[in-house]
This record gives structure tokens, sequence and C-alpha cells, in this order.
């Protein structure tokens, strides 16, 4: 087994992993145009049961514990669909049982649910909390631009059942994500569609750029993807009319920061923001879409096939079955970690002489089919959205990474966003606790 060193000086098998698991495949109560996973109904045959079975489940939850490295303190387990909640409740009953049964001594397990939020109800809420499940609700902005691409499969929207989910978490105090996927209809709104998250109890958002490449098709006899390089002035004819243009998505993060840092940082989180103050502080970006090489974020469908990545769930990269191969060893296979390396021995020069490489590193592969300005493979389809949002943000990104190496709130970045002085002892606290700043921030250290 290979055990390299990667960039960070840490042995591929000694870092912790993460699997995205599907226990119902792709099946789901809506039908979403722009879906990436409803397809893969077509990697399994016709009459296929869409349902993890017990064994399964209990060998995969039991290997995935065992599994992480020594020293894992704590694990968590990614639910996902398809729409998850198809199963039911017990199933997700069925879940923490098995959980607690294997948990290791020392060991904390939390779980995540991702789903669209139709079918929630208050058992499933009452559940979520007593079991502190962190829900991600799928929400594209207000109705006009959630419902053009989020319908069910009678052509309806679902902003309203959606709503009124957001609504029953907040009512029984479940903590949520807001995930909200930025497509070519949307992609104009990035302030208002902030807005109406924030102001409607949103304290966490996720931003999903939807790319859709097209045109390339597979190969008649392998199955194989077709390769294929778009000029970088040529984007727009790579992708589909529901994908977000580059500038349009560079743009739409900007609207969303320039609000942001005015008045919420320390009361909102934008993933991306943070992601970027990570990197502004000299961290490495814990999100694999960020990070130098990638390969420990994968993907198992609900018959215990493991994938490379949720991004990647294709024949080529699936790396075996948990009911026939140990987990550990899938995870950390040669073929594996050539997948994780490949994300950076791949990037073209282009990149790596980028002003803002340490904040994006290339993103995802999956997004890699245009050519650079010199004609190199390999250039990010969202290079241009990427390099002017971080280095719209540079300045007010320092300040903060200053500021925390100062051990001072980031939140102080406000005051100088709205051009204005650092409070008095006795004004209100910039942060937005409703505090005096002597009774907050500066009694903390800042």
């Amino acid at each position: 087994m290979n055990t390299e060193l990667t960039d960070a000086g840490t042995a591929f098998t000694d870092q912790p992993f993460h699997v995205m698991t599907k226990p119902i495949g792709p099946i789901c109560n809506l039908d979403c145009t722009y879906c990436y996973y409803l397809h893969k109904e077509e990697l399994y045959p016709r009459g296929n049961k869409w349902k993890m079975t017990d064994d399964c489940l209990e060998s995969y939850i039991a290997q995935y514990i065992r599994s992480q490295p020594p020293g894992t303190s704590e694990i968590t387990f990614a639910w996902q669909g398809g729409e998850p909640t198809l199963l039911g409740l017990d199933f997700f009953e069925r879940c923490v049982e098995i959980q607690q049964k294997h948990e290791r001594r020392g060991m904390s397990i939390s779980n995540t649910l991702q789903t669209n939020g139709v079918l929630l109800d208050d058992d499933w809420c009452r559940f979520f909390l007593k079991h502190r499940f962190l829900i991600g609700l799928s929400i594209d902005g207000p109705a006009d631009l959630h419902d053009e691409f989020r319908v069910d499969h009678q052509g309806a929207g679902s902003h309203s059942r959606v709503m009124a989910a957001m609504r029953k978490l907040r009512k029984f105090g479940v903590e949520y994500n807001a995930l909200v996927v930025v497509n070519r209809h949307n992609g104009a709104h990035g302030g208002r569609i902030y807005r109406y998250l924030r102001d409607a109890g949103c304290r966490y958002v996720q931003f999903i750029p939807i790319v859709e490449k097209q045109g390339i098709g597979r190969h008649a006899e392998t199955d194989a993807p077709l390769t294929g390089f778009t000029a970088f002035d040529k984007a727009q004819s790579a992708v589909s009319s529901r994908s977000v243009l580059p500038e349009q998505f560079g743009q739409f993060l900007i609207d969303v920061f320039d609000e942001w840092v005015q008045r919420d940082v320390g009361r909102v989180f934008v993933q991306i923001f943070d992601q970027a103050l990570s990197a502004w502080v000299g961290v490495e970006p814990s999100l694999c879409v960020f990070r130098r090489t990638c390969g420990r974020a994968l993907a198992m469908e609900h018959n215990g096939d493991v994938y490379s990545c949720d991004h990647f769930v294709e024949p080529e990269h699936l790396l075996g079955n948990v009911n026939v191969i140990p987990l550990e060893e899938l995870v950390n296979s040669g073929q594996q970690q050539a997948f994780g390396d490949a994300k950076l021995e791949t990037l073209p020069q282009y990149c790596l002489d980028c002003e803002v490489r340490h904040a994006c590193n290339g993103e995802c592969p999956k997004n890699r089919f245009l050519m650079t300005p010199d004609g190199a493979e390999g250039l990010n389809y969202l290079c241009a959205g990427y390099r002017a949002f971080f280095n719209h943000i540079d300045g007010p990104m320092q300040k903060m990474a200053q500021l925390l190496k100062q051990r001072r709130s980031p939140a102080l970045i406000m005051e100088a966003a709205r051009g204005k002085h650092t409070p008095g002892r006795n004004d209100p606290c910039p942060c937005g606790s409703g505090r005096k700043f002597k009774s907050c921030c500066q009694k903390n250290g800042s």
C-alpha cells in the first residue's frame, strides 16, 4: 500500500477521510432540472431496490468507525441522496442505534443530512434535535428564483414547502445550513438571495455553483468520458444554459461579501468566506475543492459501492464494494491516492503562478475543462469568477487575518468596511451580539 507523504507532509493513509453516503441512491421526490445525480439510476440495473439493506448499513457504519486514523476523536456520517428522508424515520433511528453500538470510547459521532425539506414534520425535527443532526436544507432564494429549477415531478415549484420546513427546523431548534445552488437564473441576485436568507433567520449558508459540462459525450465502446478542452474565452459554449457563468459567479460572491462584511461578520457564517479566511491566515482550507490535493472525500452508493468522489460517481472511479473489500483498503488504495494527487499534478502553470492560488488551488477537478490563455489544458471553468472574487476580498481578508493573529474579533472589520472608527466602550458591539462593546469583544480581548 502506498503511504507516501502528501504535500502537507502527512501520509495519505494517516489523514482523516469522509464518505458521502447515498442510502437511497438517486431516488428523489423532486425533479430539479439541474440535479447531477438523478441520472445515476443508469449505473444500476432495472428492478434495483433503492434502499440500503440493514446488513450493508451495519457493515458500513462499523467499518467507517473502525477505519478512521488513530487519534480521531470526532467523526461525521453524512447522508444524502436523492432524498434520504424517503427512507423514513425508522431507517435513521436504526442508523443511530448501530452507531451507538459500535462507538469507540472517547469518540464523538455526529450526523449531517441533506434534504429538500418537503417531507419534514414535527417527528423528524424532534429526532434531529434529540440526536444533534445538522441539516443541509436546499433553497435557491425567493420563490421566483428557487422555483425556476427546483420543481416536483408534476412541475410545481417547491419553495413554499421548503420554507415551511425551515420554519419547523427553527421552531424545534434544529441546527441547519442553507444550501444555495447558484445557476444562470439566480446568478445575478447574490445580494438579494443573501439578504432573503439572512432575514429569514439563516445563520449558515453555502453557495454551490452549478456547472454542467456538455457536448463532450462518452466513448461508444468503452463508455468512458471523452476528453476535450475549450478555449478560456469560449467557456459558455462548453456548458448548459443552466450553468452559472464564470464572471457571473464571481460577481455573485462579491455582492454577497460586500453585504456580509459591513454588517454580518460573526453573526452569519458563509462557507466560502470561512475557507478564504483560513487561506489568508496561512492554514490550508478544509474544504476539498480548495485544498491542494483531494481524495479523502469519497461517496458510497446504497449497495455499498464506493467511488472516489461524489462528483465522480462513474464506472472508471469505482473503487470497490464495502461488502467485498474493507472500507479502509478502498479509501487508502493506490487508485484513490493517485486520484487525489492528480489535482495538484495536473494543475497548469497558469494556475501555479496565480496570485490567489493559495485560496483556490484550481478548485474541483470536475470543472477543469478549459484551456489557459497560453493553450495549456486543465483550467477551471470558474477561474475568471474565483480570481475576481478572491482579489476583491484580499484587503478585508488581510485585515481579518491580522485581527485573528492579534487575538481580536474579526467582526471589527465591519467598522472599517463602513468607514467608522473602533467603537467606544459603551457603544453597541460590532459583532452584532446586542451587548455593549466593553461587555463583549473588548472584554474578550479584541
